[in-house]
């Protein structure tokens, strides 16, 4: 007894002032607060992936894993394994070699002048100009216009009879020219379509951008007597070069899926992408193989796999290209 009342009273007895006090645990809000910093980031980005996984990587994967199989055009199921019959196929179609080649023309003749307008248009409107607020909205309208509308006014515009484009050839003593005969007359009609409707865009991207730019480096570079031209190109781009680099990115890979600027561009819809594919694109290719007699799903599956292997080696060549260009400037 004497033990144990001994030690209760050294429990109880004061602290000599001083002694630290030893601290206690995180409450029930405190340790709330901490689950919340930690996983709440995580929940709040959740939704977008589950969509993503439901939408968009299953059907990728289910495709990927179709594309080995066989499948009759009015079958239940698909039937037994083929392995790379059906990428066989689509390689040595001569319809995907120009399919290819149609892609690629279309996708050089707007992504690259398209970044090159968006960037001299954003360094326009990056200068204190009267109305910029105006100016900036203005090159985005083309953007919000709906693709559809776009492609039937630009297929008015150029008709080969009738069209305004050809027309005002006409009235300076020039022949009119065959849009939807013409291969490299489609590609440029096309290319026309996708340019107006994207170099907005990439005019807003790229603006955001030269508004981050420090603009003492422009007073530096000034100082020591560059001239405007001289600013751009030694300051305005190295400094955006990131945003250019994602800017390509993206052109190039809607510029590999174009596909409704060349299908409402056709009018004969016997002959989706021309008479002799002069304008058949790699998605319509997809698209038209989809509605074929044989196999039509599995081969479809593996033209898309294919298409998805090419932009990711372009993708791969810009992203490469461009950081070699960047180390060279940093030497």
């Amino acid at each position: 007894m004497t033990t144990i009342q001994a030690s209760r009273s050294a429990d109880t007895a004061p602290r000599p002032t001083g002694t630290p006090v030893p601290p206690a645990g995180p409450t029930w809000r405190q340790r709330l607060s901490q689950w919340d910093f930690r996983w709440s980031p995580y929940l709040y980005v959740l939704p977008f992936f589950l969509l993503f996984a439901a939408v968009g990587l299953y059907p990728m994967v289910y495709s990927g894993y179709l594309s080995f199989f066989s499948w009759p055009r009015y079958g239940v199921t698909h039937g037994e394994g083929v392995g790379f019959a059906n990428y066989a196929h689509v390689l040595t179609d001569p319809v995907f070699h120009k399919a290819f080649w149609n892609t690629v023309g279309i996708f050089l003749l707007s992504s690259v002048p398209q970044v090159v307008i968006a960037t001299v248009i954003a360094a326009m409107l990056d200068t204190p100009l009267r109305g910029r607020t105006w100016w900036r909205m203005s090159v985005l309208l083309p953007f919000v216009v709906a693709p559809a509308a776009t492609a039937l006014i630009f297929g008015s515009i150029f008709a080969d009879r009738t069209g305004l484009a050809n027309e005002l050839l006409r009235a300076v003593g020039l022949s009119g020219i065959e849009w939807h005969s013409d291969r490299f007359a489609s590609w440029t009609a096309i290319a026309t379509m996708v340019n107006y409707r994207w170099t907005g865009y990439n005019t807003l991207i790229i603006l955001a951008a030269l508004q981050a730019i420090p603009r003492q480096l422009y007073e530096a570079a000034a100082m020591d007597g560059a001239s405007r031209v001289e600013q751009f190109f030694h300051v305005t781009l190295p400094s955006i070069r990131p945003t250019m680099l994602f800017v390509i990115i993206t052109a190039t890979i809607g510029g590999m899926q174009i596909f409704t600027e060349p299908r409402l561009f056709d009018t004969n819809l016997q002959f989706q992408g021309g008479a002799d594919y002069q304008y058949l694109t790699l998605t319509m290719y997809v698209f038209n193989t989809s509605n074929s007699g044989t196999d039509p799903y599995p081969r479809a599956a593996a033209a898309t796999w294919i298409i998805v292997l090419i932009i990711v080696a372009i993708a791969l060549v810009n992203y490469l290209v461009t950081r070699q260009v960047q180390r060279r400037s940093e030497r």
